[in-house]
């Protein structure tokens, strides 16, 4: 079934607005894969908030014109499926790496993050990344860790103070013995001495 050219331009600016938002994408391409596992990649891709599609090529880089993507998507040939995030491109990176090693058919051909075209070789280096979320929590612990140890420290002084000091008392340590006696009024006072 033939594609209408209004259809055609109305596919080119929708993925144009959704590339332009982009911050990663990455180009792949396959042969032989079945519908199941191209309905597995797409639900995984969408599990880190991104986009999974394959698209003619020529589609592709006409809705790539005016987009910071273009460079990544020049001279395609053959098959081609590009999934894009405007979230955490290492997520992405490592979502697509899994299922490039489970489904051989499977392909890096580019990638570009943050402005920048990446080879294949770096997407396999951006999939060994720790994720956005994993280096938010590292950095949080990282500065919770000293805050948490002063408060532990400064919770301790009074107890640790309590101990001291009772055990002072226990060994007698305030005073220099025993408390003097008093002398009662009933007692009478000794005599001076007559010379």
């Amino acid at each position: 079934m033939a594609v209408t050219k209004a259809k055609k331009a109305e596919q080119i600016e929708k993925l144009n607005v959704s590339l332009q938002k982009a911050s990663s994408m990455i180009v792949g391409t396959f042969s032989k894969l079945t519908v199941a596992k191209d309905d597995t990649l797409r639900r995984t891709v969408r599990s880190v908030g991104g986009r999974y599609q394959v698209v003619k090529n020529t589609l592709a880089q006409r809705a790539s014109q005016g987009t910071k993507v273009g460079d990544a998507l020049k001279g395609l040939k053959g098959v081609t499926s590009i999934a894009y995030t405007e979230g955490d491109p290492v997520a992405l990176a490592k979502i697509l790496t899994k299922v490039a090693k489970d489904v051989p058919a499977f392909k890096f051909r580019a990638g570009w993050v943050e402005g920048r075209v990446i080879s294949i070789q770096e997407i396999g280096q951006l999939a060994q990344l720790p994720s956005k979320d994993e280096l938010i929590s590292k950095i949080m612990f990282l500065l919770n860790a000293p805050a948490q140890r002063v408060a532990t420290a400064l919770a301790a002084l009074p107890r640790n103070l309590a101990v001291v000091v009772s055990e002072a008392v226990k060994a007698n340590k305030f005073g220099g013995g025993p408390a003097p006696e008093t002398a009662t009024a009933t007692e009478a006072a000794p005599e001076p001495e007559k010379a």
